[in-house]
């Protein structure tokens, strides 16, 4: 690996619903050829009941004990499980508007295609918009939060000291990607 080169060993993917986290997270596990661990799907059960705190950790500790991962989400009951482990750390930082055209986008169109979703039985509610969970709201809500809160947490090196890689536009999400496609290990 090049001097100051990320270690892209464990890699976990953060920021705010609706930037691409699992996508990324995805296409990079493809890349690599290792495990992809989705933090939603061991955490939601079906009836979008949320697993057992205990449960949902032991989960993640067992999903990410391996030497090599790539980890999206962002739940800070299991961060010290996720960014303890991390060799570096992806922070999808996009624009508000393009992540809130993402999550409503992305939302309608389960809606639209009955997508099952984590747990196998759980999908988006048709009249989900009445929910205030319903995800665009939930980007309303959380984007600038979960800005402030990453940007303290990466700054401060919270963890622990980790590589971290700030991307602020779907272009440089698409030249790292395209990076670690002709990089791979």
């Amino acid at each position: 690996m090049p001097e100051g080169a990320p270690d892209f060993n464990r890699v976990a993917v953060v920021g705010t619903s609706g930037s691409g986290k699992t996508t990324l997270a995805r296409a990079l596990a493809e890349t690599a050829g290792v495990p992809h661990v989705e933090l939603d799907a061991l955490h939601w059960e079906p009836g979008w009941r949320a697993a057992d705190p205990d449960v949902f950790r032991a989960r993640v500790e067992q999903a990410v004990a391996g030497p090599r991962w790539v980890c999206d989400g962002n739940y800070s009951a299991v961060r010290d499980l996720v960014w303890g482990r991390a060799t570096l750390i992806v922070w999808l930082d996009l624009p508000f508007g393009l992540v809130f055209y993402r999550a409503v986008s992305r939302t309608l169109r389960r809606v639209r295609t009955r997508e099952p979703l984590f747990g196998g039985t759980n999908r988006e509610r048709v009249f989900g918009f009445l929910d205030p969970e319903w995800i665009p709201w939930w980007v309303i809500r959380t984007w600038r939060k979960n800005r402030r809160r990453y940007a303290a947490l990466t700054a401060s090196g919270a963890q622990r000291p980790v590589s971290v890689v700030r991307l602020r536009s779907a272009d440089e999400v698409a030249r790292f990607l395209a990076a670690r496609r002709v990089d791979r290990p």
